[in-house]
């Protein structure tokens, strides 16, 4: 007798789910962190010299018209603001985020950053050197009273962080709605705008229109009329290289940034969209060189041509990085601007009060004279035996590898700050 053992078959039946599908990841480009890292790092080095006096060309600023590689920062790092700026409200949308809510999100940051920054103008909230009366003359008795009142009447209100905080704003909310052709319409118009209001209309007082004797130009004018010569720069006086006026073309370095952004957001392969970026960055340049035949190229007015040069070099630049770093895979060399790219206002807001400490505000015995620790150091460790443009360099350098220790001690305990 034999069994025949039939097998069942058991059909599962369909399964229904409510969960919804998780969005794929966003492409997270090292280069990005890289650049800005590198901006914040070159940031440092220009701000730190030994001596003022003992400077090499590179690491200068151009007198007046004209660039030199330390007129890149600013521009570089308000571009990379604005490709950020793309990302992050971008994702925001991704997650069901109102119009509304983002530009409540954008004010407060923007306002934030602007607080930081007029923070960093007051301290240490007290002047520290000579208190001048009414009519000029030196109050050898000041008191601790009358020095925070003397402080607060000449605190300097533009300044970088403000400029930045400014032009994010305006950048981010010129460009969160309607489409790229009516951006590329109003980022026109800025520039144009400024280019014509800085060309065409004299300053007050002035029979023609002078853009070469900084005190005399329509920036200038409005500098004084607007935040009054008590607040503004103090080696300048009569106007502010980061004054309300010339911050409108600012706002057209972050659209610029933001249409990068657009660029590099998009699904295209990476060749392709590096591509673009070399091109484009190409064009923005030529179209800067060609403008400053009219409108020079200029930072402390932040002329038109300025930007559109400045928006092209860092287009290259940054395609350059990705290049670099997102294609070939080529990050040895990457980790320490990482460190200082993710960490950006630590770094900026830590060297700035160390600075203020260390240039004006800390006075010991060097040599028989009362100087700031800044010199005894400069003086004792590095000019004693470096020729002056060396000791001067190596003391940058050195100012920097301290930043960088104490922002990898952040990044070691996974410690960001964000505003």
């Amino acid at each position: 007798m034999t069994a025949t053992l039939e097998r069942e078959t058991y059909i599962a039946p369909p399964i229904s789910t409510t969960v919804s599908p998780q969005p794929p990841l966003r492409e997270r480009l090292l280069s990005l962190d890289v650049f800005r890292g590198l901006t914040v790092a070159g940031m440092l080095l220009v701000n730190q010299p030994g001596s003022w006096g003992a400077i090499y060309p590179p690491l200068e600023h151009a007198a007046w018209n004209g660039w030199t590689p330390t007129d890149l920062i600013f521009p570089f790092f308000l571009f990379i603001v604005g490709i950020t700026t793309h990302l992050s409200l971008g994702s925001r949308r991704e997650r069901g985020a109102r119009d509304s809510d983002i530009a409540i999100q954008v004010l407060k940051r923007g306002g934030m950053i602007v607080l930081v920054g007029l923070f960093l103008s007051g301290f240490p909230f007290f002047t520290w050197g000579d208190v001048h009366a009414a009519n000029g003359s030196v109050l050898g008795d000041a008191t601790f009273w009358q020095r925070v009142v003397d402080r607060f009447h000449h605190i300097r209100y533009p300044g970088v962080l403000q400029r930045i905080g400014v032009a994010y704003v305006g950048g981010a909310l010129l460009t969160m709605r309607g489409s790229l052709k009516r951006q590329v319409a109003i980022l026109a118009a800025l520039l144009y705008g400024y280019w014509f209001a800085m060309t065409l209309i004299p300053a007050p007082g002035q029979m023609v229109v002078t853009n070469d004797l900084p005190a005399t130009t329509l920036a200038a004018w409005l500098d004084r009329a607007i935040i009054g010569i008590n607040h503004t720069w103090a080696s300048t006086k009569t106007w502010d290289p980061e004054g309300p006026f010339s911050t409108i073309p600012a706002i057209g370095t972050v659209m610029l940034g933001v249409f990068a952004g657009r660029w590099i957001a998009t699904k295209r392969p990476l060749l392709e969209r590096m591509a673009g970026m070399f091109a484009a960055g190409s064009l923005a340049m030529v179209v800067g060189l060609i403008w400053n035949w009219s409108f020079p190229i200029n930072k402390n007015l932040w002329t038109s041509s300025y930007v559109m040069f400045t928006g092209g070099m860092a287009c290259v630049a940054i395609a350059t990085c990705m290049w670099l770093i997102d294609l070939h895979r080529i990050t040895w060399w990457t980790k320490p601007f990482v460190i200082f790219g993710v960490n950006p206002i630590a770094a900026f807001v830590g060297t700035g009060l160390m600075s203020r400490l260390i240039y004006s505000i800390i006075k010991v015995d060097y040599g028989g004279k009362r100087v700031a620790l800044e010199t005894a150091i400069y003086q004792s460790v590095f000019a004693s035996w470096l020729e002056p443009r060396n000791a001067s360099l190596a003391f940058a350098v050195c100012f920097v590898a301290l930043w960088l220790f104490l922002m990898w001690l952040l990044y070691r305990r996974k410690i960001f700050i964000r505003v």
